[in-house]
């Protein structure tokens, strides 16, 4: 099979296309005939070396991806030869990940793909819309889990609408009944976010930013799905309800910011941390099953109609891919491992 591996870390040059053996699938295993594989930005950092050296002599990246069973091992329930379905963490823990055209997966790592959801929907799930699931079920007066009416009465600001993750927690805040506020760049961002379903979008530079966001919210926004918090901190924190959750899911633009704590005392701030690998089965299999919920809902369409552009390479083209996400192109970069 063909397979894109790297053996050491630095710029996309270092990923090459091999052929490699197909692998049998081991107990708890499933094999996945990849069809689609999707990159994220965790993938291009753990092959730039940013988050430590390769645990593994040869690494095969991605952990999003979609495509058919292919063989199950032992003591697997649940899936059988031909489901179609959609990967997380493929690569988490192990060296070998979607971006080839047969993976072998812990069959925990795997969700089912609802009939008549596009296998491009499902390569696009994974680290986004997992990370914008528990970015809005982890306010202290908030729901810990997502359903048609979970978030009624709440106000979600979505920061960064036009990006994968913002993109998915539109989606799901507003399938699950909240008002949704975004913010973005500039008006191209604000026709995505508003293809996407938010209600309302603002732009995040302009002076009247706070007010624009407290007009739809005068109390405030009770929880904030936050990509930028050192520049954005004065802005959630102008706009946050009391009692209200900041959920910061990366470090865009920083990496350090300062806190007064008079005020946020006062405003009973809840900073809440999140990172997909350490967030434990428990929530994982949570968001697994409510996103699955929401594609038989058909609440996570992808496409620029949809507020999501799709970027597509070959699987020969996958270090194409990785350079796209790398200088942040506006949609989801998506590789076409084989044909459906």
């Amino acid at each position: 099979m063909k397979s894109i591996v790297y053996r050491k870390t630095g710029d996309p040059s270092v990923l090459e296309l091999v052929d490699k053996e197909v692998r049998e699938p081991g107990p708890g295993e499933v094999r996945v005939r990849v069809v689609v594989s999707g990159v994220n930005p965790t993938d291009w950092k753990s092959r730039s070396g940013a988050t430590g050296q390769p645990a593994f002599p040869e690494v095969t990246p991605h952990h999003d991806g979609a495509g058919y069973v292919d063989a199950v091992g032992a003591d697997v329930d649940g899936f059988a030869p031909g489901d179609r379905v959609w990967t997380f963490m493929a690569a988490h823990g192990q060296p070998e990940g979607t971006a080839q055209e047969y993976a072998v997966i812990p069959s925990g790592n795997l969700g089912k793909l609802p009939d008549g959801v596009p296998l491009e929907v499902g390569a696009s799930l994974g680290v986004p819309a997992i990370t914008a699931h528990r970015a809005l079920t982890v306010a202290e007066d908030g729901p810990r889990r997502l359903r048609p009416g979970a978030l009624a009465g709440h106000t979600v600001l979505v920061a960064g609408g036009a990006g994968a993750v913002g993109h998915a927690a539109i989606q799901l805040a507003r399938w699950a009944g909240a008002t949704v506020v975004t913010t973005v760049s500039g008006p191209e961002k604000a026709q995505l976010a508003t293809a996407a379903g938010a209600h309302h979008v603002v732009n995040y530079r302009d002076e009247g930013a706070a007010e624009a966001i407290r007009r739809v919210a005068p109390d405030g926004v009770h929880v904030i799905v936050e990509v930028a918090p050192a520049p954005n901190l004065e802005l959630d924190l102008a706009v946050l309800r009391n009692a209200g959750t900041i959920a910061i899911y990366a470090n865009n633009g920083g990496s350090t910011m300062t806190l007064d704590v008079r005020p946020n005392m006062v405003l009973n701030t809840r900073l809440q941390f999140l990172l997909l690998y350490t967030i434990g089965r428990h929530a994982l299999t949570a968001a697994v099953e409510d996103i699955t919920a929401a594609l038989h809902d058909g609440a996570l369409p992808v496409g620029e109609e949809h507020g999501l552009p799709l970027v597509r390479f070959p699987l020969t083209a996958t270090a194409d891919a990785h350079a796209a996400v790398e200088n942040e192109t506006v949609g989801k970069v998506l590789v076409d491992v084989a044909g459906d």
